[in-house]
């Protein structure tokens, strides 16, 4: 039996992928006719693509189409769980291994960026794409002409490629949990602090074969294989000789050049030229960063009105398989994937590829944690409907409305030793694609109590609320920090702490439940192309997003913010001496620093929440 941890961040657990078994090809009961296809792009190379029709098919259908990098194997299993009510309505049903991966013919290029405007010879996802429907079109029986797409994460991303040169038979895509940036904030790394874990793991099973292989680790705790690795430097002279092309770009590319700027497909979304519906979770430990700013980047230039957006309180596909009622110990008292895959998108691909129906939708449409309920907005942000309040830091680990006053101490302080950094969930952290189950795809929800005590973290925390309170936005941090070093991470988390009584469900009472959360590299403050040092013993400050988010911290919970500098091995050590490049640095470099969060009226450090009334 296949463990669905073991391909969550990858393949998450729908569209057929690769590290699942190979199906089972037709049985005499089976609905679908199937076939297989070496269907030709335009410069020779043939790809690997499977269709199934239905055997009682009825008029003719229109055709739903994922492109995939790991493996059409069992895409069938979609037809259970993510697709299943889109498969009973009727369509004919096309996966394709893209380019380079498993039976498909070429090269495979890591995010192969969009060809340049006006570049008719190159190719990339789009142009497969787009010879691809246009072969389906002539050659798949009883098909109406229609064609949509869909998938998550990297299946997700080929989706909103195909829609920057679009093949006129495409009428609706729903890109979902798409990565947009590598650098700026999806997979690999978020405002340049480099994703360590998730980047080495998924790079190495990606590229070590035209298939997938899971690196294989000497020790159960990955914690202690990350510390053990020391420096970055060490993992081409030890591990990955070179071999892995992806792990020789981070290297490369220490910044934000030239080479991840291209990767970014958000310049190239200058039209909505298809109606698209982005689809994000709350909870996503993957690619939350990307499709809301793709949602964002078509949004304007939406002149038709056929941008959407659902955000659900899910983790990285949640919304693909099972009921959706709760994420961890989380509950949310309602089947939320279940009426996601029923409700919104099948009636969204039924509206634009079968004509049937109204388009019911509002521009978006988002979950609202904590009073479990959905909500409709007429725009993301609906920055008309809210009102920014700014919860700052005070002595004594308080948070509180009111700026700080003048006779306070001036900031709280701890040491950052890069030698003990501060794990980033509960231990033991399991391999990514451990095959008995990682903990990966949750740690979002973990209780956060667990590195309060520490003395490299910092908390400050409300009263109980006397009303509930609601954002609904953009959550941003503001720090005002020094370091005794000349680099340095700042990573702030907003919680919702949960009562200590809380008969409701004694097991989360007294939960730490993280709302919004982000790391930011100080070395980019200025720029992230052109890093500097951080003057020592200067305060200097920060602004990052936490991102957006719709929730209601609940009458007689608390409020709660953490400043911490390691997040360990979610993100690399910094050295916290400024190096040219981190991924070059040496064991001498690491060294520890006092830090220290200033909270006076002049440097009054906060985190701004979009409050709606």
């Amino acid at each position: 039996m296949v463990n669905r941890t073991l391909c969550a961040g990858v393949c998450v657990f729908a569209l057929g992928l690769g590290l699942l078994p190979e199906a089972v090809m037709a049985q005499e009961d089976d609905p679908y006719q199937k076939s297989e296809e070496m269907i030709p792009m335009r410069d020779g190379v043939r790809l690997h693509t499977r269709i199934f029709r239905p055997k009682n098919q009825q008029g003719d259908l229109p055709i739903l189409f994922t492109r995939t990098p790991y493996g059409i194997g069992s895409a069938e299993r979609a037809f259970t769980t993510y697709v299943k009510t889109l498969m009973d309505d009727g369509y004919i049903y096309v996966a394709q291994d893209i380019r380079g991966k498993f039976g498909s013919e070429g090269t495979f290029v890591m995010q192969r960026p969009a060809r340049g405007a006006g570049d008719a010879r190159a190719l990339d996802e789009g142009t497969d794409t787009y010879d691809t429907i246009d072969w389906l079109i002539k050659n798949v029986p009883r098909n109406n002409g229609r064609v949509g797409m869909l998938g998550i994460s990297y299946v997700g991303w080929t989706t909103i490629m195909a829609a920057i040169e679009p093949h006129p038979a495409l009428k609706a895509i729903s890109p979902q949990a798409s990565p947009a940036d590598m650098w700026l904030g999806d997979d690999f790394h978020h405002n340049g602090a480099f994703r360590l874990s998730y980047g080495f793991e998924y790079a190495a099973m990606m590229e070590t074969g035209k298939n997938t292989a899971r690196f294989v680790f000497d020790r159960h705790d990955t914690f202690d294989w990350y510390l053990r690795l020391g420096a970055l430097s060490n993992v081409n002279d030890r591990y990955l000789h070179g071999k892995i092309p992806t792990w020789n770009d981070y290297v490369a590319h220490p910044d934000y050049d030239g080479f991840w700027q291209r990767q970014t497909l958000i310049p190239r979304l200058k039209e909505v030229k298809v109606p698209t519906l982005n689809v994000a979770g709350w909870w996503d430990q993957e690619d939350f960063y990307g499709p809301m700013r793709i949602y964002e980047a078509l949004e304007q230039h939406d002149s038709r009105g056929l941008n959407f957006l659902v955000v659900g309180p899910w983790n990285h596909g949640g919304w693909s398989h099972g009921p959706g009622d709760r994420l961890g110990p989380i509950p949310f008292d309602q089947a939320t994937g279940k009426y996601f895959r029923d409700e919104v998108q099948a009636a969204w691909f039924a509206y634009f590829l079968k004509g049937r129906g109204k388009l019911a939708l509002p521009e978006a449409l988002t979950f609202e944690a904590g009073t479990n309920r959905w909500r409709r907005f007429d725009a993301w942000p609906p920055l008309k409907q809210t009102t920014e309040r700014k919860l700052y830091f005070h002595a004594g680990k308080a948070l509180g409305f009111d700026p700080p006053g003048g006779g306070e101490t001036e900031a709280d302080t701890f040491v950052s030793d890069p030698a003990h950094p501060v794990p980033y969930r509960h231990r033991p952290i399991l391999a990514t694609y451990f095959e008995g189950g990682s903990g990966w795809p949750e740690w979002l929800v973990e209780d956060q109590r667990f590195v309060d005590a520490r003395p490299d973290v910092l908390c400050w925390e409300s009263a109980p609320l006397d009303h509930d309170l609601t954002i609904a936005g953009e959550v941003v941090a503001h720090l005002f920090a020094s370091t005794t070093g000349t680099d340095a991470d700042w990573v702030v988390k907003l919680i919702d702490v949960y009562p200590e009584h809380y008969p409701e469900d004694w097991s989360l009472a007294g939960y730490h439940l993280m709302v919004s959360n982000e790391v930011f590299r100080g070395r980019y403050r200025k720029s992230f192309e052109h890093p500097e040092p951080i003057p020592a013993g200067q305060v200097e400050p920060y602004t990052f997003s936490l991102h957006t988010q719709n929730y209601t911290f609940l009458k007689g919970h608390r409020i709660k913010v953490q400043v911490q500098s390691t997040w360990f091995p979610l993100i690399d050590r910094n050295p916290q001496t400024f190096v040219p490049n981190i991924f070059e640095a040496k064991e001498r470099d690491f060294r520890p620093a006092t830090h220290s969060v200033h909270r006076t009226p002049r440097h009054p450090s906060h985190v701004s929440i979009p409050v709606l009334p």
